[in-house]
């Protein structure tokens, strides 16, 4: 896939304002216990064959740092093209519900321009799926559009996706919020270098506009196409969804979906032993990580690596960050407990299905 470099941009604001995103930007959000969710618009990049990837950086970018910068683990270690870790403006992440502000797209334009490629894919991080962008790509080739935006009809409304007006295939244009029915954005887009390049220039003067509020009084003079995905596709931006896209994973068909054999979901590699489960430890229908010892009850949870359950503990419908010990007698319900944390022995908490309880990041 030499005709097409990738753009993922990582450094944009949620209105949800959570003690997970406190710590860390949303792209190094852990997701499904050993991934995070810059994982998958990366993967989905590099599987269709895209050898050069840049990632917009926020100001917070430590996590992501560390979690991506080998980038051996998606075979991204090489000497022509490779991971690009590119900055962010100043105040680029300031404007919610932006997610490629020209602002930032212009201040890599040397990454557009050094590239001799005919086209750019362009991802957040907040949307999860699993692709085969490769024939996106020659289908958007094939149509001679501009740019084809990717989409999916959803069922529930959503506050933080946008939709497009289509007629006769092509966008006419695009708002913010989406009802239940509509064909939703999935902030993945693929577009001419060349074109995107110009777009910077056009709209130099409205740089903090995102660049489909832009695009909004040119959709007739450019073609831009709609291609709806069929897949499992979800948004995360704030903590309900984070919480229930995780627990969607428990069900065998959209796991299924997001983790397909052909087309591999990469993640940093961690050297730990296998999950270990201790004699009288009950499980049932949870996705246990790498390097936990389960010895008391874990019900309808995800947890994320070497993460120590004791015995007589017990977790229901709750996210377990990795390295956290929930101690004898514990009791952990419907809740988001984020990375090293230690529940003291006889503690419950507990919250519930509409108002899950969020325990911040330990020391």
């Amino acid at each position: 896939m030499a005709r097409a470099i990738g753009l993922i941009t990582a450094n944009y604001s949620s209105e949800d304002h959570s003690l997970l995103t406190e710590v860390r930007p949303a792209a190094s959000l852990p997701f499904a216990g050993r991934y995070r969710l810059i994982d998958f618009p990366l993967s989905n990049m590099v599987n269709a064959g895209l050898r050069k990837v840049g990632v917009i950086m926020p100001y917070n970018y430590r996590s992501i740092i560390d979690h991506i910068i080998s980038s051996k683990d998606w075979n991204l270690d090489r000497k022509n093209g490779g991971l690009f870790i590119l900055p962010g403006s100043a105040y680029g992440s300031s404007r919610e519900s932006s997610r490629f502000l020209i602002r930032d797209i212009d201040a890599n334009r040397s990454f557009l321009e050094k590239s001799d490629t005919e086209y750019v894919v362009m991802a957040s991080s907040n949307v999860i799926y699993n692709m085969n962008l490769e024939y996106v790509i020659a289908t958007h080739q094939e149509s001679g559009a501009d740019i084809t935006i990717l989409e999916k009809r959803v069922d529930a409304d959503d506050p933080d996706l946008w939709a497009a007006d289509i007629e006769d295939g092509r966008v006419k244009s695009m708002h913010r919020g989406v009802k239940g029915g509509e064909l939703a954005f999935l902030d993945t887009f693929i577009a001419k270098r060349e074109l995107l390049l110009q777009c910077l220039d056009w709209y130099q003067a409205v740089s903090h506009l995102d660049l489909f509020e832009a695009l909004s009084n040119d959709f007739e003079r450019l073609y831009v196409m709609s291609w709806e995905f069929k897949g499992y596709a979800a948004s995360i931006f704030r903590t309900d969804s984070y919480y229930r896209r995780n627990m969607d994973l428990l069900d065998p068909h959209i796991n299924a979906d997001i983790f397909r054999t052909d087309r591999t979901i990469m993640t940093k590699a961690h050297d730990v032993a296998p999950a270990k489960y201790e004699p009288g430890a009950v499980v049932s229908n949870s996705l246990i990580s790498a390097g936990s010892k389960i010895a008391g009850t874990v019900t309808g949870s995800v947890l994320g690596r070497n993460v120590r359950v004791e015995k007589g503990a017990v977790i229901i419908d709750s996210l377990i960050g990795q390295d956290c010990v929930i101690e004898s007698g514990a009791r952990v319900v419907n809740a988001i407990i984020d990375r090293n944390n230690r529940i003291p022995e006889n503690t419950q908490l507990c919250g519930t299905h509409e108002a899950v309880l969020v325990h911040g990041k330990g020391e």
